[in-house]
């Protein structure tokens, strides 16, 4: 089995390899993934996730599309709204996929510079993110080091390299800034829990797991200090779709007067989505309520609802933190408002 090193997914001999998250924390394993229907497959069943990592396995599955099928025609064709569709909320699949189709006339090892471009975009982004997202937390809570909860799992796992949410969370550890991390388990897929406290274990970062269900009375004890999370979508209004439990957390944090921060790239910003009633929410099997992994959780022929996200409106968000600027909404800020600066790295002012 060949590994990755710290990232999720990476294009190798020809192929996409990619970590499979269904697989933890109980075995480290990686998937190869050669043909459109696998990928498909992957992102459906979860294999990749995270708004950013699908981008570029969509990118990426472009390039297995040409392999397929040329540079042109109804095969192709095929295989590209395939992909574009394989999961309706998250923006960036569908925009990379055609970013990258949209240059398959120039051949294929076009179409491949231009979805590794996406690759490394992403990875600056996470980079980017966490240095704007450490200091505006630092900032809001005015203390030497923060109490941080976040939901679902926001880093390298769903990105390529560190992370959205957790990315910040993981900068501020790094410049010793970080008292505790709080991870929701995040049901019914339990990414938190098997996803977020694995990548938190292997930063080497205190934190401790909470049921979702916690999360609004620990806050309204005031045992966190900021909610960070992430986002599948941002529309133009600054609604913001994200995991199911988000608009939880959301209610939670305004109640007990606690900032929450959105982080995501620029590339997960809609802009022709105008609010959160006009974002696309997935409902995946109900199966995956009444059991949890392989254990059955509820009696047979229970029925369940599932939807996977849900919309944090913009009135219940206190930022919106991405790659090149951060939005304060709290002041009146909104995305038209506040112009985009630099990426940003650990050593920008050296």
């Amino acid at each position: 089995m060949q590994s990755l090193g710290g990232r999720s997914l990476d294009w190798v001999d020809g192929a996409v390899l990619m970590v499979d998250q269904t697989r933890l924390p109980d075995s480290y394993e990686t998937l190869r993934i050669e043909s459109v229907p696998d990928m498909v497959a992957a992102i459906r069943r979860l294999s990749v996730r995270g708004a950013p990592a699908i981008g570029v396995a969509g990118a990426l599955g472009v390039v297995l599309a040409m392999q397929a099928h040329g540079t042109s025609g109804e095969g192709l064709d095929s295989a590209v709204a395939f992909l574009r569709q394989a999961r309706p909320t998250a923006v960036n699949l569908a925009r990379m996929v055609d970013r990258v189709a949209a240059l398959a006339g120039q051949g294929i090892d076009r179409a491949l510079r231009e979805a590794l471009r996406i690759r490394d975009e992403e990875i600056a982004a996470s980079i980017s993110m966490g240095e704007y997202g450490a200091d505006l937390v630092l900032e809001l809570v005015n203390k030497p080091s923060a109490r941080a909860m976040t939901i679902c799992n926001t880093g390298g796992l769903a990105t390529i390299e560190r992370g959205t949410a957790l990315a910040v969370i993981q900068t501020l550890h790094e410049r010793g800034s970080l008292a505790e991390a709080l991870a929701l388990e995040t049901r019914p897929l339990l990414q938190g829990a098997r996803l977020t406290t694995w990548e938190l274990g292997r930063m080497g970062a205190p934190h401790r797991l909470l049921v979702d269900s916690a999360a609004p009375f620990m806050l309204a004890r005031r045992q966190a200090d900021v909610v960070l999370t992430g986002a599948d979508r941002v529309a133009a209004n600054g609604d913001t779709a994200n995991k199911i439990g988000t608009f939880s957390l959301a209610l939670g944090a305004r109640n007990a007067g606690v900032p929450f921060i959105v982080v995501a790239p620029e590339s997960t910003l809609d802009f022709e989505t105008p609010d959160g009633q006009s974002i696309p929410i997935e409902d995946r099997d109900g199966d995956e309520v009444v059991s949890v992994r392989t254990a059955t959780t509820a009696p047979e022929n229970t029925r369940a609802a599932n939807p996977a996200f849900d919309i944090t409106p913009v009135s219940l968000i206190t930022a919106i933190v991405t790659d090149r600027r951060v939005v304060r909404l709290d002041r009146g800020d909104n995305l038209d408002s506040v112009p985009l600066g630099e990426l940003r790295s650990p050593h920008a002012e050296l």
